[in-house]
């Protein structure tokens, strides 16, 4: 079995960024690409001012309805800060060309109809539409289990028979829109799928009764109602939340020019008021919230060739701890994210391999590296700010030597051949050079890395070195401000 983490954290801490007070806070509950930061609210006290004599004016006193005004602007600011910032419906419009929409279904004789839109029940009824009709069944809030009563009950097709509709939410950004609205808080990784529901039908003089969210006990996160291009009047769509809070959708009454639709979440019920001309025909579907990532199924399967070109390669390296460089770039911050952020942004052969290791049963995990240093799973990348001492004066190396230990060679270097005028110029910098690396592997190592040998971690590469991602770390050096590369290696455990 391997391990739970495949490097654990040389500290007890978790995962945390530095602060520019030099503290540190847990990323743990953070977004994929950032940290959470505190918003502080600027306080000021100033002194009153006194004057010197002379008398006071009185304070004009304001007029009640000075008061009432204001505390009916607030009571409204209140109500509309309120609704949003928790939006629980979301609406828009279609631009579609009515004639490109066509409703395919079977009746309960077993023949099959096709349905043309627009639709102007009061200028011409298509057989179609009384056939449709004619197959729907009465909803089940309405209590009666006969044949509906057109003068007050609303109809829905029934789920057993097939129906097909030429229009599909996946083709339409309304997904997209019902994401940014209802569920902006959604992390990287969650997607949302549409999946038709049923299609109802509310004629002249009738009306849709509250339809509770117990009946859709499906496990949707959503519902979006796409009402068809049928002329009618009234109608209008009320969708109430949990909380007794409802609003109301009028509609366009179903001009051919835009198809309507509306989403809300799934605590809500919905109802559709009195249609006093024409008929009312829409198709809902259920939004349902899907995922993928380390913790579950991949959400792609590698090709058989693909696995079976890894599959050597895992064979031979049984009971070892391996790892991949990834090679693309994905412009994050190593300093304030944890490589692990990253899986549900992975493109291309980072992907494939990804999820090919996961096709074996493994678990594969990323961290960042640099210099033949590993940071745990836990770690950001921190190197820290260099202080007064620079490396390159005499008080900068003779602190730096002392800091070192004493058999390292370093400090022997520095000890013994520190920079002079009347040497060569190119080994002064050479040997400024190996100073600053070691002063760079020491913060390295004071950020929590270890070396590759130490975690005893394996890297395949192929003969010729091929490209790798990198990040970038800044920090500051000699008083100038530089970057640490970092890449990003993909290791795992083959039992």
């Amino acid at each position: 079995m391997p391990p739970l983490s495949i490097l654990s954290s040389p500290t007890p801490s978790a995962a945390s960024s530095r602060l520019s007070d030099g503290s540190r806070h847990s990323d743990s509950h953070s977004l994929a690409y950032s940290r959470n930061r505190s918003i502080q609210d600027f306080e000021i006290e100033r002194p009153s001012k006194q004057s010197n004599g002379g008398s006071k004016r009185p304070p004009v006193r304001r007029m009640q309805s000075d008061f009432s005004a204001e505390n009916s602007l607030r009571v409204s600011i209140s109500r509309m800060i309120a609704a949003k910032a928790r939006p629980f419906t979301a609406s828009g419009h279609i631009p579609l060309d009515p004639s490109a929409l066509v409703l395919f279904f079977r009746s309960k004789g077993g023949i099959t109809h096709s349905l043309d839109f627009p639709i102007d029940v009061d200028y011409d009824t298509p057989p179609a539409l009384d056939a449709l009709v004619a197959a729907c069944r009465p909803h089940t809030t309405a209590g009666i289990n006969v044949y509906p009563d057109r003068s007050s009950d609303s109809l829905f097709y029934p789920p057993n028979l097939p129906l097909t509709a030429t229009l599909e939410v996946a083709n339409h950004p309304i997904l997209e829109a019902v994401r940014n609205t209802l569920f902006p808080n959604l992390q990287v990784g969650h997607y949302l799928v549409a999946v038709r529901d049923r299609l109802e039908i509310v004629l002249n003089g009738c009306r849709m009764s509250a339809q509770p969210r117990t009946l859709r006990n499906d496990g949707r996160a959503a519902t979006v109602c796409v009402t068809l291009p049928v002329h009618h009047c009234g109608g209008a769509l009320v969708v109430r939340n949990a909380d007794g809070i409802e609003e109301r959708f009028f509609g366009v009454g179903g001009k051919p020019d835009e198809v309507e639709w509306t989403a809300f979440t799934a605590e809500c019920d919905y109802e559709v008021e009195t249609v006093t001309q024409g008929c009312r025909m829409s198709i809902s579907f259920a939004v349902h919230l899907k995922t993928y990532g380390p913790s579950v199924d991949p959400l792609i399967t590698p090709s058989d060739r693909f696995l079976d070109l890894l599959s050597p390669v895992l064979s031979l390296s049984r009971g070892r701890k391996v790892a991949f460089y990834l090679t693309q770039d994905y412009n994050v911050n190593p300093a304030e994210s944890l490589a692990e952020s990253l899986v549900p942004h992975l493109k291309g052969g980072d992907s494939l391999l990804y999820h090919a290791l996961k096709a074996y049963k493994l678990a594969p995990e990323l961290h960042w590296a640099a210099g033949g240093y590993i940071w745990p799973i836990d770690r950001t990348v921190e190197c820290g700010n260099e202080t007064n001492d620079s490396p390159t004066s005499a008080a900068g190396l003779m602190s730096f030597a002392s800091a070192l230990p004493f058999s390292s060679p370093s400090r022997r270097s520095v000890l013994t051949r520190p920079m002079s005028y009347y040497g060569d110029p190119e080994e002064d910098e050479a040997e400024l050079t190996r100073i600053q690396t070691d002063i760079m592997r020491q913060r390295v190592e004071e950020s929590g890395a270890v070396p590759l040998s130490e975690a005893e971690i394996f890297v395949l590469s192929d003969w010729a070195p091929g490209p790798m991602s990198k990040e970038k770390v800044y920090f500051v050096s000699n008083g100038e401000l530089e970057k640490l590369v970092v890449n990003v290696l993909l290791v795992t455990y083959v039992p």
